[in-house]
């Protein structure tokens, strides 16, 4: 009786197998157990070396110890150690069947299973390929910008439009090689991929007319990019919203504000930038001092401070000239506003302007220079005069009768 389908084939081939095994004697049964342990034990401890040599191999990855390089790293060792073990359990499970009398190679090796094996195969080698791809695009792509950021000699600022422009370029060739791979695995799983790039092409201009929104906001950010008008890392204010730039995405740019508030606002919002931190900063000094204060004598004692404070180690790096007086900006109420300024790098004015404000406090208490404050000056009213005592009534004897 021949079994045409492979149901059937595999059918037959465990019913086989089933009463093969039930003949086994009690010594051969002891044998297979012990190989069956046997070859559980290799299996468990190979993978625990083999995972042991791909954690040391991921810490000794040269490069700089960044967060990139984490990701990219754990990435890398968690593939391969899903394809080691696929591959360590399937072995494992086909050397157990083949101790129990389970023909499952000879059914993998012809006929069906061998064209679903050889399928599998082929798809999983093109996966593979695909990831490697991808992550060696990615490794290409910073060293390219590694080595532009040097080229331009332009420092932090350079770097951080290098940093600006990376996830960007990642994010466009790993999308590209992961849609050749998917093309090229459904085309080995043998589906048809001629209409489904015809029928992409048809949908994709669909939604360029449909998505005009999402076409500005692309563009803007590529020419916001291009001409360096804002990068990550920089302070910056957009439609009223202030902070940090934490990443630039294909059409998004999101800030993270002072309490931690991430705002995400698409690059069509970004009309007017104010950029706090681009090439160089300014911290802005307005202060008060009493009418009966000494100007010049306030003014040199805050040149006095800004010399003292470049002498300083740790703050004479981020001031990068001598202040700048501008001289009386106001007649308050109160006293009168004395205005100058301090150069600084991108970033660093706040620090100097709290270490400024800290050290002038003292300074000027020192000199006699007086800050003016509200002052509050009470009016206690006049007391009223005393009232003139009603004049008291004649006796009832001295009345006269009219």
């Amino acid at each position: 009786m021949e079994f045409s389908t492979a149901s059937e084939q595999v059918i037959l081939g465990l019913q086989e197998s089933w009463n093969a095994l039930l003949r086994l004697g009690p010594g051969a049964l002891a044998l297979n157990i012990a190989l069956s342990a046997l070859v559980v034990l290799l299996a468990f401890g190979f993978g625990v070396v083999v995972r042991r040599l791909l954690k040391h191999g991921a810490r000794a990855v040269p490069g700089p110890p960044d967060a990139e390089k984490t990701i990219r790293t754990r990435r890398v060792t968690q593939v391969t150690w899903v394809v080691f073990e696929t591959g360590l359990v399937l072995s494992a499970f086909f050397a157990l069947a083949s101790i129990w009398g389970f023909d499952i190679l000879g059914w993998l090796t012809a006929g069906l299973g061998q064209r679903v094996v050889e399928a599998i195969v082929r798809i999983t080698i093109l996966g593979v390929i695909t990831f490697a791809a991808a992550e060696l695009v990615t490794l290409l792509v910073n060293r390219l910008l590694a080595r532009l950021a040097q080229r331009k000699a332009r420092g932090v600022r350079g770097e951080a439009q290098m940093n600006t422009i990376g996830p960007l370029l990642h994010g466009v060739a790993r999308g590209v090689i992961l849609v050749i791979g998917a093309m090229m695995i459904l085309a080995e799983v043998g589906l048809a991929i001629g209409p489904l790039l015809a029928g992409a092409g048809v949908i994709g201009l669909a939604i360029g007319f449909g998505a005009q929104t999402l076409v500005k906001d692309l563009l803007t950010g590529i020419f916001l990019i291009s001409e360096d008008i804002v990068a990550v890392g920089d302070v910056v204010e957009i439609a009223g919203s202030s902070g940090v730039v934490e990443q630039m995405t294909i059409r998004t740019i999101r800030l993270r504000s002072l309490d931690g508030t991430l705002h995400v606002l698409p690059y069509g919002e970004a009309q007017i930038i104010h950029n706090m931190t681009n090439v160089f900063s300014y911290h802005v000094i307005e202060l008060g001092v009493s009418y009966e204060s000494d100007i010049d004598q306030a003014f040199e004692v805050m040149n006095q401070v800004v010399e003292e404070m470049r002498a300083d180690p740790a703050l004479g790096p981020r001031i990068l000239e001598p202040l700048e007086v501008m001289d009386v900006s106001d007649l308050a109420d109160s006293g009168v506003v004395l205005r100058a300024r301090i150069k600084t790098p991108p970033g660093a004015q706040w620090g100097i302007g709290r270490a400024f404000n800290r050290r002038i406090k003292a300074a000027w208490d020192a000199a006699g220079v007086e800050i003016p404050y509200p002052h509050m000056h009470l009016v206690m009213p006049q007391s009223a005069p005393a009232a003139r005592p009603a004049p008291e009534a004649p006796p009832a004897a001295d009345r006269t009768k009219t």
